[in-house]
């Protein structure tokens, strides 16, 4: 049984201005996420799970989705305001989706295999595919041991402002202890500083492993994404801007010891559109990558 990939492309690109997720950045019009489905199904993945908004549906179809009907089996998920439990209503000034964690839940009639997550604006690179399809190839079903890849932190940087990372901290035997969100993260030009909520500045070594929303996870996290989700709705659900984040969860099973988590430590260089001035280095370093082979020129002719 191969695993899915679960691919978060529902979320607006505030910062960035637009729908970052379906922006070209190849030399023959290719995006982010067809990189991304490009290593996947190399790596042994055999089906895509999108998570998308129905308001952009059709765009998202016709410039993503269409090119890999006869190519993988595709599946598509809609992310819903008003998809929460009964005892719970939407607040009135609440615009925004719910957050990576109910993303994730929203998709639970479409998997029933291991599976992987994936930010449809993040490009994670080959080798991080790879180690996350070999990890997935060989867990059970109803294991509840499941894998985060962590980057190391300067390789994930913009040179163009402020970034969120979710530091790790690693446990014996390379599993996760905990992920801290430092959420104002920048690179200077002699170091790499978070401020803190009280506006003091920590130095960062730039060698922390981070994650990057790329998980592994087996059928049974959604039981635990609905537990879990309930809970926060009790306690956020009049917040217009609370979100339920994946990693939240992941913690809090950790530190509830009903789950352990495998970190995948990747050499990959991860590359995102975080602001629109990070474009052309992201189109940049990618033809970097068909020079050097590693890509061809056109993904969907290979």
């Amino acid at each position: 049984m191969k695993p899915a990939l679960l691919v978060l492309a529902a979320g607006i690109g505030s910062r960035y201005g637009g729908l970052k997720q379906i922006d070209s950045v190849g030399k023959n019009g290719e995006t982010i996420i067809d990189f991304s489905i490009f290593d996947a199904m190399r790596s042994g993945f055999d089906k895509i799970v999108f998570i998308i908004r129905k308001d952009i549906e059709k765009d998202f179809r016709e410039i993503i989705g269409k090119k890999y009907e006869n190519r993988i089996n595709i599946d598509y998920v809609f992310q819903k305001l008003e998809d929460i439990p009964k005892d719970f209503s939407v607040p009135d000034n609440r615009n925004k989706p719910w957050g990576t964690g109910h993303a994730i839940l929203c998709a639970k009639s479409a998997i029933n295999t291991p599976f992987a997550v994936i930010n449809g604006d993040d490009f994670y690179g080959r080798s991080s595919f790879q180690i996350l399809a070999e990890f997935l190839d060989n867990v059970e079903v109803k294991s509840n041991i499941y894998a985060i890849v962590a980057y190391i932190l300067k390789n994930t940087l913009s040179e163009h402002g402020y970034v969120s990372r979710g530091i790790c901290t690693l446990a014996d035997g390379n599993y996760l202890k905990d992920i801290e969100e430092y959420t104002k993260i920048q690179k200077t030009d002699e170091k790499i500083i978070n401020i803190d909520k009280n506006g003091k500045d920590i130095e960062l070594s730039g060698n922390e492993y981070v994650s990057m929303n790329m998980f592994g996870f087996t059928p049974g996290i959604f039981e635990y994404l609905e537990r879990e989700f309930h809970s926060f709705l009790k306690n956020n659900s009049k917040d217009p801007k609370a979100e339920f984040y994946i990693p939240t969860v992941v913690s809090h099973l950790i530190q509830n010891k009903e789950a352990k988590v495998k970190v995948l430590q990747s050499d990959s260089r991860w590359l995102g559109i975080t602001y629109q001035e990070d474009k052309e280095n992201v189109k940049n370093s990618i033809r970097n990558l068909i020079n050097e082979k590693i890509y061809p020129d056109n993904l969907l002719i290979s």
